[in-house]
């Protein structure tokens, strides 16, 4: 990757001038940005979002047909890339390899040939207020820069974990920036935590149950093979996403799935490849910057000469997606897990050794720099745990003010009923409910499990009606499916439906469940044999009242009952 041009003076970054050991503060960066803009036509920057401190997010639109909106830029038929810096501002090369990387297509023309087929969407930094609490402490198992920003934003969220939720004003520009443009593929870039070993940058990438097989096969049989041949003949060592089974090397690589609330797996849900770049922290930020723009430049280059092939792969699995669940009714994939199958991996590593720790009383490892190739598994293989039949549409009923900005924050497209109706839908009952002992990014997470069931309902007028039928089907799935990982049930937005809000006390349901075992021959029999039969229930005093106050008619029938409906067919008027 030597430079074939000079830079002036005026065109060398912070990370360049401080001997590529330091990144620019936010205000630093965007100058820079901004910089593109006043010498190329083919630069605008956009608005994107304010942080809770009040920072303003910024957009890099680069087009060499000046189509700077959506509407515009979809009439030139190029395919749009979006490349997403610092959403953990501690894992920050990516904003410094873009600097360099727009330099070479737009100010040394080197890789202009780049926007012959491609418009470029660069979001700089889309955790600002993160990126400005800097320190050198911030991310003690990373090899600078010399000051670094911090994971979560100003409310202590980590905007990797909500995508699909939703609760920041940096996703919610993200999400409105997405759903403008659709881009056709997606790079995040990151630098990664734990063991030390050869490779120099890893990556992600879904290629699962959980996204289209058309988009699945291009990148095993295509796009992944140009990429890492080319990366490493850059000079650096690439591997899948290193994240050990059972949290050390010896137990193997599993590289599974990724859920909507990450990057990736967002992306999946949207038809939509997304690769996830993930350098080696411990490496120098100098390697670290330019194995991120070797990642960045060869991807672009095998995009920009295939770039229809992956624009109508793309629009194939939109109607991909409508024919298989809706016009063929095949069963969705909701719930996906790891397997134990595995292939065996010759992994790059370096030596280690583990002695006995004073301080922690049990064995620490310690790593040397002594390279050794290892044989160690790699799990790659997904079940699938849970399939459901997509409907024709969910109702939602009006008083869920927050699911329904959240539908429209994800540009998902729903009607207002205007009628009173009756029809026949499903829902589901949930059982087995317990909730996590500690909030996850500011939510209570639950555990659960449901049984379906299907009933005549009254749809009042003002009910949200929500078609599958749209090109964001998956997500809409895993929104409100209420088994899939990242559910608006499993996120704790229906939390209240857990909640019992009425009782009746024991001097009243006494009477009265003595009263329903004399006029119910067959509840009793039941009573009897669930005495005899349950030890914990026979001695629970609260249990056994319960048994008669949950078949009484005070018990409350939308208590464990999930809101959101489920129809097959098209309502009436």
């Amino acid at each position: 990757m030597k430079r074939k041009t000079k830079i002036k003076e005026e065109w060398l970054t912070h990370f360049e001038k401080s001997g590529m050991l330091e990144s620019p503060d936010y205000e630093t960066t965007i100058n820079y940005f901004n910089k593109f803009e006043l010498e190329s036509p083919y630069v605008k920057i956009q608005h994107l979002a304010f942080t809770p401190e009040g920072r303003e997010l910024k957009v890099v639109v680069v087009s060499k047909d000046k189509t700077f909106i959506p509407v515009e830029a979809k009439k030139t038929k190029k395919t749009i890339v979006l490349i997403q810096n610092g959403i953990h501002p501690g894992e920050i090369e990516g904003k410094d390899a873009s600097m360099l990387l727009l330099r070479d297509i737009l100010i040394t023309k080197e890789k202009e040939h780049l926007l012959d087929n491609l418009i470029l969407l660069i979001i700089p930094v889309l955790n600002a207020d993160g990126h400005e609490r800097l320190s050198p402490y911030n991310r003690p198992n990373q090899n600078g820069p010399k000051q670094m920003g911090w994971r979560t934003n100003s409310l202590n969220l980590n905007l990797n974990r909500d995508y699909a939720k939703a609760d920041s004003p940096e996703t919610k520009g993200f999400l409105k920036l997405f759903d403008d443009w659709i881009p056709d593929f997606m790079i995040d870039n990151h630098s990664t935590n734990g063991a030390d070993y050869q490779y120099h940058v890893t990556y992600g990438i879904e290629t699962h149950q959980n996204i289209d097989e058309g988009l699945s096969n291009w990148i095993k049989t295509k796009y992944l093979p140009h990429l890492i041949e080319n990366v490493e003949m850059d000079g650096f060592l690439t591997a899948p996403y290193i994240e050990f089974k059972n949290g050390n090397i010896e137990s193997g690589i599993k590289n599974w799935f990724a859920p909507p609330r990450l990057s990736h797996g967002y992306c999946a849900t949207q038809n939509r490849i997304c690769l996830l770049v993930e350098t080696h922290s411990l490496k120098p930020f100098e390697n670290r910057v330019f194995s991120t723009i070797s990642m960045m430049t060869h991807t672009l280059e095998y995009i920009n000469s295939n770039h229809i092939e992956l624009t109508t792969l793309n629009r194939g699995a939109d109607k991909e997606t409508h024919n298989k669940y809706l016009k063929n009714k095949r069963q969705f994939p909701i719930v996906l897990a790891g397997t134990d199958i595995s292939e065996p991996f010759q992994f790059k590593a370096f030596k280690w050794k583990d002695e006995h720790s004073e301080i922690t009383g049990s064995k620490v490892r310690y790593y040397t720099n002594e390279p050794i190739d290892i044989e160690i598994p790699l799990y790659d293989d997904v079940e699938v745990l849970n399939f459901v039949r997509v409907p024709f549409a969910y109702l939602v009923p009006k008083q869920f003010a927050s699911i329904i900005e959240l539908l429209k924050m994800h540009h998902i497209k729903f009607f207002k009923r205007r009628n009173e109706s009756t029809t026949l839908a499903e829902t589901y009952r949930f059982k087995n409910v317990s909730f996590y002992p500690f909030p996850y990014e500011g939510r209570q997470l639950i555990k659960f499990k449901v049984e379906s069931f299907v009933d005549d309902f009254v749809i009042p007028p003002g009910t949200i009606l929500v078609p599958a039928n749209q090109r964001q089907l998956r997500l809409i799935v895993n929104l409100l499916e209420p088994e899939a990982p990242d559910s608006l049930v499993n996120w704790g937005f229906f939390n209240a439906f857990f909640e019992r809000k009425e009782y009746a006390e024991s001097y009243v349901m006494e009477p009265y469940a003595k009263k329903m075992l004399a006029e119910n021959p067959k509840l009793k029999e039941e009573f009897i044999k669930k005495l005899e039969s349950d030890e914990e229930f026979r001695n629970n005093s609260s249990e056994r009242l319960d048994y008669f106050y949950r078949r009484s008619p005070f018990y409350d029938t939308g208590e464990n009952v999930y809101p959101i409906l489920r129809i097959f067919k098209p309502l009436g008027n």
